[in-house]
């Protein structure tokens, strides 16, 4: 796919290009990291879903927060960009001032929050009650910030490190947004059969106000588990990339570049927990979303 427009960023996932006037245009590609490898194998569909289901979030909570997107029509973007290759996984966004944190929530114990509770008893440096299992429910979601590391991994650290970062007022204003989002996305979802376990927004400035931004409540941001399958004590398989995962979780691989070719059965298994995630959440069928018809 050919974009004619200055070339901004490009991560394990997304590209990013300055569209002028103020915006930028995020492309959503197929592309999937595990251990922070990126695979050989795209994904089918991966950057379709990440971009419907953040569309649909965006629109939901429309009434709650702003946030930077202005459209997801081909038809709106610059000359020389609207590739029919590029349908359904564009987004063309106004551009923030983001926050140097990623603001977490989680609502269940897992993941590195688990693996310092195990060692602990804490989760980011504040005590959790005792006897709390793997994939326990907290007693209430909780706001877990982390940096954002340029690279490696991202660092947890406390509520007062994040005021040391972005003051006491945005920390504030970050932490309760956080936390009412993740509650009513939590609720709608669990209305599904859908549990979000944790999630990450990433929150910035547009003239002046919060904004969400980026991507927001999808099976790369969340940890999204089927709700018939969830027993403290025992990890849910999530709607994600985890059958890639599991396969290379059972070979002899450090976990460094290149990684292993992974199987057609891995491939299309992973597309499926995608596609399955968005259309239980939001109830449309992904060959409804651009690109999916032909």
């Amino acid at each position: 796919m050919t974009i004619d427009l200055p070339h901004v960023y490009s991560g394990k996932v997304r590209d990013i290009y300055d569209a002028g006037e103020g915006r930028l245009l995020l492309v959503a590609s197929d592309r999937i990291s595990a251990f922070d490898v990126v695979m050989a194998e795209p994904i089918p569909d991966k950057g379709r879903v990440l971009t419907a289901m953040s569309a649909f979030w965006f629109d939901h909570f429309a009434n709650i927060v702003p946030n930077h997107l202005i459209s997801t029509d081909l038809e709106d973007l610059p000359p020389h960009a609207d590739d029919p290759r590029l349908a359904g996984r564009v987004m063309l966004c106004r551009r923030a001032e983001m926050l140097p944190i990623e603001c977490i929530v989680r609502g269940y114990l897992s993941g590195s929050a688990w693996k310092e509770y195990r060692s602990s008893g804490t989760m980011h440096g504040s005590p959790l009650p005792g006897g709390l299992l793997e994939s326990s429910r907290l007693p209430q979601p909780v706001f877990t910030p982390s940096t954002k590391a340029g690279e490696g991994h991202d660092l947890n650290i406390s509520f007062e490190e994040a005021v040391e970062l972005v003051g006491k007022e945005v920390a504030v204003k970050a932490r309760d947004l956080s936390l009412e989002l993740y509650g009513r996305g939590a609720d709608l979802a669990a209305g599904k059969g859908i549990i979000i376990a944790d999630t990450k927004f990433e929150l910035g400035f547009i003239e002046g106000e919060l904004v969400v931004a980026d991507e927001i409540l999808t099976p790369d941001s969340s940890r999204f588990w089927p709700a018939e399958a969830w027993e403290p004590g025992s990890v849910p398989p999530s709607f994600d990339k985890q059958p890639v995962r599991d396969y290379l979780d059972g070979l002899d691989w450090d976990k460094r570049p290149p990684p292993p070719a992974l199987p057609a059965a891995v491939v299309s298994a992973s597309s499926a927990r995608y596609r399955e995630a968005y259309e239980r959440i939001t109830g449309r069928d992904l060959a409804d979303w651009p690109g999916g018809r032909v």
